[in-house]
């Protein structure tokens, strides 16, 4: 599987992983807040239709490792809360819910060989190329911070690595 996120319609953005499992262990990581806090968002879940979906984005608790937060996004130092509206649930195979204000997420698993787990996660209504650049960066980077989580291994330090992703998806997403 390719790492990078692939732009599959217009403001579409997959990305594909194959991770360590069992699946109940990774839809844990998407589901229980202090697990999905180790890589994503801590907050509380409602899993039914209509639930609410709180994040609590705290960067600086992703990485041990020093960072600096770069001055575009001060504003989500120290946490960056949102409230989303849970879509659609499929315990453990899918789970979907509104991101922001205009956008979508959806995160499908399903079991591989090895006691692997497959995710693919869709974000939809990407409004622009900069929203583009920066989502995809974000899923790229929390993504490679689950994979360290799920491995046991130290994640590089997040706007660090943001900052890097967004030069590679500034070269790959916008012609």
């Amino acid at each position: 599987m390719n790492n990078y996120g692939k732009l599959i319609a217009p403001g579409v953005i997959r990305f594909e992983r194959n991770l360590p499992g069992p699946i109940e262990k990774v839809w844990a990581y998407l589901t229980q807040s202090e697990k999905r806090g180790k890589w994503l968002a801590k907050g509380e879940m409602e899993l039914f239709e209509g639930g609410k979906v709180e994040l609590c984005f705290v960067h600086s608790e992703l990485s041990p490792l020093p960072d600096v937060v770069p001055e575009k996004y001060k504003d989500m130092d120290p946490c960056h809360q949102q409230t989303d509206t849970m879509l659609k649930v499929d315990v453990p195979h899918l789970l979907a819910f509104t991101w922001g204000s205009s956008s979508a997420v959806t995160f499908e698993l399903s079991e591989a060989e090895n006691g692997r787990v497959n995710l693919v996660i869709t974000h939809r209504n990407l409004s622009n190329a900069t929203e583009l650049i920066s989502t995809a960066s974000g899923w790229h980077n929390h993504l490679e911070i689950l994979l360290a989580s799920l491995e046991g291994t130290t994640p590089q330090p997040f706007w660090k690595r943001h900052t890097e992703l967004e030069d590679a998806y500034s070269k790959i997403l916008v012609p």
